[in-house]
């Protein structure tokens, strides 16, 4: 892999090729570092794109297995060119599928209801609410095919009973997230991201439980700019 074609994450740890659609940054970085460093099992990155949220999970959690889902061909080229690259193939497998079909999730190796942590960073918008891009790969990264719910409810069927979700998305989508995952995980925490002191916030980091049925906790807001392990 050329240095000159790639970024780098986590203060160099890891390197990544991105190819020419959506270029993973802050986002990618905030949602891997939800991730507990002692997390063992099979953490699921569904939409991974070139990899950079799952990637980033195994180098963090060097305990757990993970898994790159995703539906684009050319983008899981890239990322088994990523695993390869950054010699974690022992840990990180990537999984061409479209997680809204059961047969084709099966297809490429997925076992529902096997991971004990999913993470997401959906596309952030739904065909019909934007206008799209004429550039293919960066409108398959920012606008959906599926609705929300739909595809909260692909990815949490890829999540064990007590199984985290993790999801990052635009803070006004807020209400949006909220139904997607009712009803599906318990223990919600949403927790508001900023960019600037007392600016609203931008992004939302949502989690929760397969399962269970603690309430919903609004987390003190953060900071993103003062993140560790920022895109460099």
């Amino acid at each position: 892999m050329n240095g000159d074609d790639t970024d780098g994450f986590l203060g160099g740890r890891l390197r990544l090729r991105q190819g020419r659609g959506h270029r993973a940054g802050h986002d990618a970085v905030l949602l891997a570092e939800a991730v507990s460093p002692t997390q063992t099992g099979l953490i699921l990155d569904v939409g991974a794109g070139a990899g950079a949220v799952g990637l980033m999970a195994a180098v963090l959690a060097p305990q757990a297995r993970v898994g790159l889902v995703e539906i684009d061909a050319a983008s899981c080229a890239l990322a088994r060119e990523n695993i390869d690259a950054n010699r974690l193939a022992e840990r990180v497998t990537a999984h061409e599928a479209d997680i809204a079909n059961a047969a084709s999730r099966r297809a490429a190796g997925l076992v529902d209801g096997a991971a004990a942590v999913v993470l997401t960073n959906p596309p952030f918008y739904e065909a019909g609410r934007v206008r799209v891009t004429p550039d293919a790969a960066k409108a398959r990264a920012h606008v959906a095919a599926m609705s929300l719910a739909d595809w909260a409810r692909a990815a949490l069927a890829l999540l064990a009973p007590g199984g985290t979700f993790i999801m990052i998305h635009r803070a006004d989508a807020l209400a949006d997230c909220l139904a997607a995952v009712s009803g599906r995980i318990g223990g919600v925490s949403v927790e508001p991201l900023h960019a600037r002191p007392q600016a609203q916030a931008i992004r939302i980091l949502l989690s929760g439980v397969k399962g269970s049925k603690a309430p919903l906790a609004l987390l003190p807001s953060r900071l993103i700019q003062a993140t560790p392990g920022r895109r460099e």
